[in-house]
């Protein structure tokens, strides 16, 4: 069951903006969050009933479009699409990827895992910059770039995600220098983001330690990440390009000994 929550009168700012990875989580969350800010969302995802579902809750102000964001034919097609429907593009929000951080013990991690990984993660991010550039330029646009801490620090077992992710924030800041003065391009990097639906939250929902461990007292939510994606994508940070912005509740910056 998908539930949504947005409880205040839309309008709309005239941009247009498309989301990647947006039938859930933080995709999901950064796109309800525009909408309330006045923006037109275009969700991609692969997740085709779903994000088709997502998009009618959500309302007039999203519309779905199925992408798999490592298939630059898909990209191609799926760019056209949104051009042809409101014929402008002011935002691009590079969300999708493979989120499962563990991957099989080096000894045992296989080819094809690392690739996918990396086609999803790191190339697509590229793949929609590339044939977004044009229309965001036009606009004075923006990209973000949805990265992760695990580009600075790793559990075990985390090569390809972690490899992929620090990636991504290198890739941050060649577009901002490239795409530059026209289009701003910013990372922004979660750390632990309790990214699952309310009614999952709801059956298994976090402990105290969980929560108490994070200097600010609780785990993130996709709000939190939104909020910084938002702020990035608005006039207010016309002078910021090619910085990450760390959303962690102050865990990168705790000394933690066993």
């Amino acid at each position: 069951m998908i539930e949504l929550e947005v409880d205040r009168p839309l309008t709309s700012n005239g941009k247009v903006a498309l989301v990647t990875g947006a039938a859930r989580g933080i995709g999901l969350g950064v796109a309800a969050w525009l909408i309330v800010e006045g923006w037109q969302v275009v969700l991609a995802d692969t997740e085709r009933e779903r994000g088709a579902k997502v998009a009618k809750v959500l309302g007039e102000n999203a519309w779905f479009v199925a992408m798999d964001v490592s298939q630059e034919s898909q990209v191609v097609e799926g760019v056209a699409q949104v051009l042809g429907q409101f014929g402008r593009l002011d935002a691009l929000v590079n969300n999708a990827a493979i989120a499962d951080p563990h991957n099989p013990p080096l000894d045992s991690l296989e080819l094809a895992h690392w690739n996918r990984v990396m086609a999803v993660n790191l190339t697509g991010p590229l793949l929609l910059s590339k044939h977004c550039a044009p229309y965001l330029r036009a606009h004075y646009g923006a990209i973000i770039n949805i990265t992760s801490t695990r580009a600075h620090q790793a559990e075990a077992d985390t090569e390809a995600y972690s490899a992929s992710k620090g990636g991504l924030l290198a890739l941050t800041h060649a577009l901002a220098v490239s795409l530059g003065p026209d289009i701003r391009v910013n990372a922004v990097s979660p750390g632990w983001i309790d990214a699952r639906d309310p009614s999952a939250r709801r059956a298994a929902p976090l402990s105290d330690a969980d929560h108490d461990q994070h200097p600010v007292g609780r785990v993130g939510g996709v709000e939190d990440v939104a909020a910084q994606v938002a702020w990035l994508l608005s006039a207010s940070a016309g002078f910021v390009t090619g910085q990450e912005f760390v959303v962690d509740g102050g865990m990168t910056r705790k000394m933690i000994y066993a």
